[in-house]
Formats: C-alpha cells, structure tokens, sequence
C-alpha cells in the first residue's frame, strides 16, 4: 500500500504515520469538538482487551512524559514509555461497508484479535 504523508519520528526512528484519509477524519474532529489551545491527539498503548495491549487515540493535554509533533495542522502526542510499542505503526481511517474508524496497522504486534482493537507485542 502506499502510505504515509505524515510521520511522527524522534531521533532515533519513525513513531507513527498517519495517512491523508487518517489526518482529514481528525481534522474534522478537532473543528467538531471545538478543541482550543492545548488539546492534541494521543496516541497509545494501555493494557487490556484481548490480546494484551489495546491502542488509545483521542485528545488530551500534554504532560511531562509525552513527545510532540506538529503535523498538518493539529498536533500529535505520545507517552515516551508507550512509544516502543508503536514503532512503524500507521494510523489510517476506514468508512466502508466492511470497516468504519481508525485503524492501526503496527508492525510490532505479534499477534492481534479478530477486530483489531488489541495485540501484543
């Protein structure tokens, strides 16, 4: 597939992408939830669901252990901690019949459940 128009590294390699389909659908809920200043999309790992490890995304304020990104006009945060686990991963948005919402594709799991929602690594 080809992919990515944003990527979110650090020094060392590339965290996340997101694709063009992925950066719209979140621009259009930033402007619906009528985010202000501050508020930034996070994206990560929590314990949980079926396989281990659940993926987080949705908006938050910055702490002390997150990285952030300026993408194409929002911005990206993700817990330092919970970065290895999302290494190489790309964030796209499906809206069709067979698939609707985000979805992870992430090179680090090594197994997932039937619905996506969780992996482990």
């Amino acid at each position: 597939m080809n992919y990515p128009i944003f990527n979110m590294a650090t020094a060392e390699q590339d965290v996340i992408s997101i694709t063009e389909r992925a950066a719209k659908q979140i621009k259009k809920l930033i402007v619906q939830e009528n985010l202000g200043e501050g508020r930034h999309l996070r994206v990560g790992v929590k314990g949980g669901g079926c396989s281990g490890l659940s993926y987080l995304i949705d908006f938050d304020d910055m702490n002390e252990m997150d990285t952030l990104v300026e993408m194409d006009g929002f911005s990206v945060i993700i817990d330092k901690r919970q970065a290895l686990y999302l290494h190489g991963t790309v964030l796209d948005f499906k809206d069709g019949l067979d698939a609707r919402g985000f979805i992870f594709e992430n090179p680090q799991a090594s197994s997932t459940c039937g619905c996506g929602a969780s992996f482990s690594a």
